[in-house]
């Protein structure tokens, strides 16, 4: 079948740049980069930053995802960082990571197409830790450097993606909270100009009933509104960290939720809690949506497990990503070849399971465990 591309060389065919834009920004990013060789205006065309935008803007409008997955392989002590089609199929390598362990803690947060990966070994200050800036749809990898201006005390690190959106700007976040008193140190890395900018040590303000040096930083944060939301445990509740990108303010709010083991989402675009503790015993999850910020107004829903699937997954089962109302959960179990992860429909309560094919590279799939999985738009931003 003769493609687009193959039309223009034959016949020269020139079409109005405008056209040619509009036709392009409506397509996967893979038949994007195989575009560029066509002339050197088209290559001028899918550089320019206003394609780029408009090309999000399509994808994203079309729901056009992908996912983003890590594994870690326990017989060759490797983490392996790959991407596949978001119905299911063949996994694609992106990068192996040597020298890992299976109690290393990894996060994955996604942005516009985007992926921030950090592996951290536990009990260990940032210097031991590995973060890439990952753009899974071209393929581009950029692994961050270490600020040299940061507080020689140790304290609890955590690592936020973010974006600004009056600026149009990507930044990652570190910030590392030392306790009695409590005082958050953040630092701020620009993907506009690779750089890493200080802000002076910040004291939280506790909520109501919180005592200094009782908060313990959680993993996983969200970004909506341009504002990064992580979540801290009290000896009572759990309290939400804020950080305006705007403002460059932090700020901590209280919650109704009691402490458990839980984890942040973002639930079709608003900050949301699941909750996985005494999941083998009860066969529920809870989850706690921010609906309203000024009033803090939460609501509570439920998801009721099946006890076919708690003996399919083994004991560990939590979520690790939300797309739209559906709900991507772990699984401690790769029986061989084909990995099967199971999904929660919000709308309909149903689950359904999408299967993915390891490949020939990895020697023993029955020794890979899934570590994270998260939804990425397909995306022609560049690192």
């Amino acid at each position: 079948m003769e493609t687009l591309e193959d039309r223009s060389r034959k016949e020269n065919i020139s079409l109005p740049s405008e056209i040619i834009k509009e036709i392009l920004s409506r397509l996967p990013v893979k038949s994007i980069l195989r575009f560029k060789s066509v002339s050197k205006p088209w290559l001028s065309c899918i550089l320019d930053p206003s394609f780029t935008k408009l090309h999000l803007t399509r994808a994203s409008a079309a729901h056009r995802t992908a996912l983003f997955i890590s594994a870690y392989d326990d017989s060759t002590r490797k983490l392996h960082l790959l991407s596949a089609a978001h119905d299911g199929g063949p996994v694609t390598h992106l990068m192996t990571l040597d020298n890992a362990c299976s109690t290393d803690f990894t996060e994955a947060e996604h942005l516009n197409g985007l992926v921030l990966f950090t592996c951290m070994k536990p009990f260990s200050d940032y210097d031991h830790a590995q973060v890439f800036v990952i753009n899974p749809s071209t393929h581009s990898i950029f692994k961050l450097s270490y600020p040299d201006f940061l507080i020689n005390v140790k304290g609890v690190v955590r690592y936020s993606f973010a974006f600004n959106e009056c600026t149009n700007e990507h930044k990652i976040l570190m910030m590392r909270i030392f306790f009695e008193p409590t005082i958050t140190e953040i630092m701020i890395f620009s993907l506009s100009n690779y750089s890493w900018r200080k802000i002076s040590p910040i004291a939280v303000e506790h909520p109501v009933g919180c005592l200094p040096g009782h908060l313990t930083l959680t993993r996983g944060s969200v970004c909506v509104d341009s504002v990064v939301h992580s979540t801290m445990l009290s000896s009572s509740s759990l309290n939400i960290l804020r950080f305006d990108l705007r403002t460059e303010k932090l700020s901590v709010f209280s919650t109704p939720i009691v402490p458990k083991n839980q984890c942040i989402l973002k639930i079709n675009g608003r900050v949301g809690v699941v909750c996985h503790d005494h999941v083998v015993e009860s066969n529920k999850m809870h989850i706690w949506i921010l609906y309203d910020y000024e009033t803090r107004v939460w609501v509570q829903e439920f998801i009721t497990l099946p006890e076919s699937l708690i003996k399919l997954t083994g004991p560990i089962l939590f979520p690790l990503e939300v797309n739209m109302y559906e709900i991507i959960f772990s699984t401690s179990k790769v029986p061989g070849n084909v990995m099967s992860v199971p999904i929660y429909n919000l709308k309909t309560r149903c689950f359904k399971s999408l299967e993915f094919t390891l490949g020939h590279q990895f020697s023993c799939p029955k020794t890979m465990k899934l570590n994270q999985m998260k939804y990425y738009v397909e995306s022609m931003v560049p690192l």
